[in-house]
C-alpha cells in the first residue's frame, strides 16, 4: 500500500510516527532523486495538516538520521506551497551543468524565489555558488533576474554570522534569510486570516526589499490584527440587528461578545463526510492536496433561543471565487457548534446568493446568509420577502 493510501485508509497508522519512520512506510524506505520514495513522500505531505509539517521539520533538525536534509528540503518546498506559492521541488543533490536549487517558487505576482535550504549555518555557505544558480536559470528562462531573488532558509534561529556574510557580499540585495521557525511561523498566521490581500503581503516579505521606511511592515501588522478581529465585529453588528423578546435582548446587550472558532472541527467532520483529508489554506479555505475539492467553511454562534434560533454569517467575494473556480467546490456552515453543520454544493448554493441581502462598503463587502432554525427545518432566509430555502437536507 502506498504512504498516501496508507494515510487515506487510517490516520492513525501515521500521526504518531517520526519522519524517518515516515520515510521507511515509502517506496524502497530511502530517499533518491524521483525514486518512488520521494514521490510517495511528496504526495503525502500535501495532504497533511500543517502541524505534521511543523513536526516534521523539528524533528529533521534535532533528530540524527540519514538523509535528514533531503526530508527537510521536501517539508519546506510544501510549508512554500502552503504560504500561497506554485513550487517546483529542486534537486536533492547538484550535478554538473544544471541549476543545482533546492525549490523554486513562483508567487501570483510573477516574482520568484530561488530557495536554498540549510539545516544550519555553522559552516561559511558559497553565497556565489547559489547565485550562479539565479542565472543559470535566467539563461533557462525559468526566471527573470530583475523579478526575481533567492531566499536562504535556515534550520536554526541564530544566524547572525551568516547575515553578516550576506551584508558584506555583493549578493546583499538579492538574498534574504529566515529561520525554519519563523517560516512555520509565518503559514500558521496566515491559515488564520481570511483576506486574500493581507496573505499576499504575508508572502512579499519573503522577497527582498529596502526596508528604511517602516510602513509596509506596520501595514502588515495593523492588516493582520484587523483580518482577525474582522468576522467577530461583523458578526456582533448582525447579531444585534436581529429581533429578540426583550428578555433575551436586554441579556445580549450585556454580554460580551467572544471570538467564535470551531472551524477545524467541522472540517474533521466535513472530511469523514466526504472521505478525503483536506488541508487549511485560510482561515476559511480548505482543500484537498490536489486542490481537486475546495471548500469554505463558515461558523457561527447561536442567537436567540427558544422558538427563534438564528445563525448568521458573512460570505465573501473572494470565498465565492474560491469554491467557484473548483472542480469540485463546497459550501459549509457551522451552527453553534461542530455538531451542527451543513453541507452544500458550490453550484446549488451560488446561484442562491443573488437572492440575498448585501453589504457594500469601501472596506469591505459581504452577502448575509442566515439560517434560521423553525420547527423542525432549518432555512436559509432571503431578502424582500423573497420565500425561504430549506437547508435541511444538508445536514451532515
Amino acid at each position: 500500500m502506498k504512504l498516501l493510501e496508507l494515510w487515506l485508509a487510517d490516520r492513525s497508522h501515521l500521526d504518531t510516527k517520526s519522519v524517518h519512520q515516515v520515510i521507511a512506510f515509502s517506496g524502497s524506505g530511502k530517499l533518491a532523486e524521483a525514486n518512488d520514495t520521494s514521490r510517495e513522500f511528496c504526495e503525502y505531505l500535501s495532504h497533511v495538516p500543517s502541524s505534521f509539517l511543523e513536526r516534521y521539520a523539528d524533528e529533521c533538525l534535532t533528530l540524527k538520521f540519514d538523509n535528514s536534509g533531503l526530508v527537510l528540503q521536501d517539508v519546506v518546498n510544501e510549508i512554500g506551497r502552503r504560504l500561497g506559492f506554485s513550487v517546483v521541488n529542486g534537486r536533492y543533490r547538484g550535478v554538473p551543468g544544471q541549476p543545482g536549487f533546492d525549490g523554486l517558487w513562483s508567487a501570483e505576482s510573477g516574482k520568484k524565489l530561488v530557495v536554498e535550504v540549510k539545516t544550519s549555518d555553522a559552516y561559511r555557505i558559497n553565497l556565489d555558488g547559489i547565485a550562479e544558480y539565479r542565472k543559470r536559470l535566467a539563461v533557462d528562462h525559468a526566471v527573470e533576474l530583475e523579478r526575481s531573488s533567492i531566499l536562504l532558509v535556515v534550520g536554526r534561529e541564530d544566524t547572525g554570522g551568516l547575515e553578516a556574510q550576506i551584508r558584506g557580499s555583493r549578493h546583499a540585495w538579492e538574498m534574504r534569510l529566515i529561520s525554519i521557525d519563523a517560516l512555520v511561523r509565518l503559514m500558521k498566521v496566515k491559515e488564520d486570516l481570511g483576506d486574500p490581500a493581507t496573505i499576499q503581503k504575508i508572502s512579499d516579505l519573503l522577497v527582498p526589499r529596502e526596508f528604511t521606511r517602516l510602513d509596509p511592515i506596520v501595514d502588515l501588522v495593523f492588516d493582520t490584527a484587523a483580518d482577525a478581529k474582522e468576522e467577530d465585529d461583523l458578526e456582533e453588528v448582525e447579531a444585534a440587528a436581529v429581533p429578540m423578546p426583550i428578555d433575551h435582548a436586554s441579556a445580549r446587550k450585556s454580554k460580551k461578545f467572544t471570538p467564535v472558532s470551531f472551524h477545524d472541527e467541522c472540517v474533521a467532520r466535513i472530511e469523514a463526510y466526504l472521505r478525503t483529508p483536506l488541508i487549511k489554506k485560510a482561515k476559511t479555505l480548505f482543500a484537498t492536496g490536489d486542490d481537486r475539492v475546495r471548500l469554505v467553511c463558515a461558523v457561527s454562534r447561536r442567537h436567540g433561543e427558544g422558538e427563534r434560533e438564528t445563525y448568521w454569517f458573512a460570505f465573501h467575494p473572494d470565498q465565492r471565487a474560491y469554491v467557484e473556480q473548483a472542480k469540485n467546490g463546497y459550501v459549509a456552515f457551522g451552527c453553534g457548534s461542530a455538531t451542527l453543520v451543513f453541507l452544500i454544493r458550490a453550484p446549488e448554493f451560488l446561484p442562491l446568493l443573488e437572492s440575498l441581502n448585501m453589504t457594500r462598503t469601501p472596506d469591505r463587502e459581504y452577502w448575509h446568509v442566515h439560517i434560521d432554525h423553525a420547527g423542525s427545518e432549518f432555512l436559509l432566509t432571503r431578502k424582500g420577502g423573497i420565500e425561504p430555502v430549506t437547508v435541511s437536507r444538508y445536514l451532515i
